[in-house]
């Protein structure tokens, strides 16, 4: 049975997941990348270094994301959501950050799959000459679909 996820469902299928597909678009050009993340019920948090992404999203702050999640090929649900890209810094970023610590750290299995910032100064960068950038999507809309086999 193919269907639409509703609202809750949505937010359940970005509360569930922590790596999600983040699409932006500036200078005709259309750019799509893994991103691990974290979800409150109106935000998606994430961090990283200054390159493409963070350019294309200064220039054009309107981005989409995608997750999913696939147990085989008839029993999968996955969600598209839109929304405005904000930059953090002080307080916001801190939060943002911690918010990220708590969600992915239990997940860590290994010393390159760790942060690049200090986790007693979540702002601070450990290499101070890496620029992280610590941002979140502010969502506006959402769309869902499923399969699931009977």
């Amino acid at each position: 049975m193919l269907g639409d996820l509703n609202q809750e469902q949505i937010k359940n299928l970005l509360s569930s997941q922590m790596i999600g597909r983040l699409g932006c678009h500036a200078d005709d050009k259309t750019y799509v990348v893994p991103v691990t993340y974290a979800y409150d019920k109106e935000y998606l948090y994430m961090h990283t270094q200054e390159g493409m992404k963070i350019d294309m999203m200064r220039k054009n702050p309107k981005v989409c994301f995608e997750v999913d999640h696939v147990d085989n090929m008839a029993n999968w649900q996955s969600a598209v959501v839109w929304g405005t890209y904000e930059e953090l810094n002080g307080k916001e970023a801190e939060h943002a950050l911690q918010t990220l610590v708590n969600r992915v750290m239990p997940l860590v299995t290994s010393q390159t799959s760790r942060p690049r910032y200090s986790l007693d100064r979540p702002h601070a960068p450990v290499n101070p000459n890496v620029k992280t950038v610590v941002f979140r999507i502010k969502l506006t809309e959402a769309t869902g679909r499923f399969e699931k086999s009977q």
